[in-house]
This record gives structure tokens, sequence and C-alpha cells, in this order.
């Protein structure tokens, strides 16, 4: 945020917090550490109050107890979201009530911290949720822009503007040391299969953005969650697989629809029964089906918090033994056939040059 001093020179305006709790103390102790951070913080003890102040000035970031004397976080959270979508919302909950933190994330959160407060996660999750903000605030800025500049001044605009949502995105991406590089190298692959399958320019343009951007949904998915290091339950699963359509929420207002499908459905499983499916086999976009096995190719040689990296044969073999139950065995012997010694540098390395110039796992 920025404003201008008496000398008309523009600076930067201080983060607003707003603190909401009922405990004076932990009121207390919230300002005094984020104070330290650099963040302006009011607050308020009740639902009203809260809402009072929000009325009175702008706030950039709510951190919001469920449990409040006149009116339950929960209930408060969507009227926030409602009547002031571009606030962050972070969710304050005792550590039994994770689910209810969850569900406070489906309904518009952008993170949630457990009491007792460690206050050290309290500041990263207020910075990880601002980050996120600056990517929101970033789009709206750019379905503004459409609003007021005709179809021939928007093209130019739209590579620029996507790219700047790629950049964020893989900025976010990169603060994760399991995910760093992840969407970049997952291009690549897909790019390379799209090659060995004959797809045209056009359709390895929209493989391409819907690659680069797939993952972008997960600015909505809880760290803590994605980062776990032992098995999802069911409701920790469904949390993040609605990643796919917060993404493609994320880039309708900025690309053509099947580049929106190739997101949207990127998780799909080729025999129907991934999650909450809709559309089974060839019916699913092809670019999504690439996708699949691209992501699903890195995630499985890369490291994550619950296992190590396979090699890149054990990968394969496992790909291989989801042929027709969630990968397309098209897709797949494409990919085969482009990491065989034959094809490894003439199709895959030609991919990187080009784009320089120019259930098996959830990663």
């Amino acid at each position: 945020m920025s404003q201008t001093n008496a000398d008309g020179i523009s600076t930067l305006a201080p983060v607003t917090l707003l603190i909401v709790d009922d405990e004076t103390g932990i009121r207390n102790i919230l300002r005094r550490k984020l104070s330290q951070q650099g963040y302006q913080c009011k607050e308020a003890a009740t639902a009203e109050k809260a809402l009072d102040v929000l009325a009175a000035s702008p706030i950039d970031l709510v951190i919001l107890d469920i449990r409040l004397p006149d009116k339950s976080g929960t209930e408060l959270l969507p009227e926030i979201k409602s009547a002031y979508p571009s606030t962050t919302v972070v969710m304050a909950t005792v550590v039994s009530k994770v689910d209810v933190a969850t569900q406070c994330l489906k309904q518009g959160a952008d993170d949630y911290i457990c009491k007792p407060f460690k206050l050290e996660e309290v500041v990263l999750s207020v910075q990880r949720a601002l980050e996120r903000r600056t990517l929101w605030l970033k789009i709206k800025e750019y379905q503004q822009y459409l609003e007021d500049k005709v179809e021939e001044q928007t093209r130019e605009a739209r590579k620029l503007f996507l790219g700047a949502i790629e950049a964020l995105a893989s900025a976010l991406e990169a603060k994760d040391k399991y995910t760093g590089g992840h969407s970049r190298r997952v291009t690549d692959i897909a790019l390379a299969i799209g090659t060995e399958l004959g797809l045209s320019a056009k359709d390895m343009e929209d493989l391409q953005w819907g690659s680069l951007l797939h993952d972008v949904g997960k600015i909505a998915v809880d760290q803590h969650i994605q980062n776990k290091p032992g098995g999802l339950t069911s409701e920790e699963y469904e949390h993040i697989m609605i990643h796919t359509h917060v993404g493609a929420d994320i880039v309708r207002p900025l690309v053509n629809e099947k580049i929106v499908e190739i997101i949207e459905h990127h998780h799909d499983y080729y025999d129907g029964s991934g999650y909450n499916q809709v559309v089974a086999g060839t019916d699913i976009p092809l670019g999504a089906r690439i996708l699949t096995v691209a992501d699903a190719f890195d995630a499985l040689t890369s490291d994550r918090p619950y296992r190590p990296a396979m090699t890149r044969e054990e990968a394969l073999n496992e790909i291989q033994r989801c042929m027709n139950t969630q990968f397309d065995p098209v897709v797949v012997n494409a990919l085969l056939r482009i990491m065989s010694d034959k094809y490894k540098a003439s199709a895959l390395n030609y991919q990187v040059k080009k784009l320089a110039n120019t259930k098996v796992v959830i990663d």
C-alpha cells in the first residue's frame, strides 16, 4: 500500500491488522509481537466492535478468534469476506478444532493459527496470508484493467499480467523446499509429451499456460496440511483438492476456456474414480490428461515431507502400473517414449530450450 507525504513523494503505508479476541491478554501479546514486525495493529473484543473498526478504516488482515461473546468467528467470517473481499482473514482456534478451521478455509479464510500461540508461527502465518492477498489484488487489478480497455489493447497486457501471476505463484512455491520449481518442471515435461503427441501450436500454447498456472490455486491451501509428514485424513485430502477449482476461478478472467479446463481437471482419473469427478476417459480434456501424467512424474521424482524422491525408473514403473486407471495409456506411452534414451535429448531438452527462448501423490 502506498501513500503520499507532504512533499508529494510516494511512501509505503504500514499494513494494518485487526486482532479480534475477547481476551485482553491475548490481544496485547499479539499486538506487541506484530507491532515489532512493523504492522499497525487495531483491536476488537467482540464481533460488533470488529465490524465497526472495519467500517471506519481500511484493514489489510484480520486475526479472528472463533469463539467470541456476541457472535462466533465462523458466523462473522462470511460477513467480513462479503463486505470487505480484499481483507485477508486468519482464523484462531484451539488445536482440537482443526476440522472447524478447515471449514473456515473453505468459507474464505486464508489461514488459521492454533492456540496456545507460538508467536513466530503467527508472524509466518500473517506474512504468508499477506503474500496471497498481494496475488489476489494483482488479479483484481487486471480485471479492472480489462473493463477499461478495448479488446485490441488487451492481448499484450494479458501476457504481462499472466506473467506477473506466474511470477508471484512461483515466488510462493519457492518458499516451500518441497515444491520449488515444480510448475516449471511440469511444464517442460508436459510440452515434451505434447510434442510427442503432435499437438498443434495453439494447443501447445494452451498446455504451456495450463501447466505453468496449474497450482496457482494452492494459495488457498493450508501449508500445514500440504506439508503434513504423514497420511492425510479424508477432510485434509478434500481441502487440498480445492486448489483445482480455486485455480480455475483465478485464471478464468484471464485465459480461454481450454486453459481453465486443463487446470480444473488436472487431478481427474482416467477411469473416472477421482475426487468429485464428473468426466472420465477421453471426455477429460487432452491437455489435462497430459498435465496429470507430467505432474505425477515430477511429484514422484521429487522429495516430499512423507517420502524421499523415487528414481526415474521407479517413477515410470509406478505411472505405468496406474495406466488405464489413473492415467491415459496414450499419454503414459508418450512419456515412456520421451524418457527413453532415444527421445531423452531430442524431445525433452528441445522443449526446455524452446521455453527459454520464448491415485499416486498430491504434490
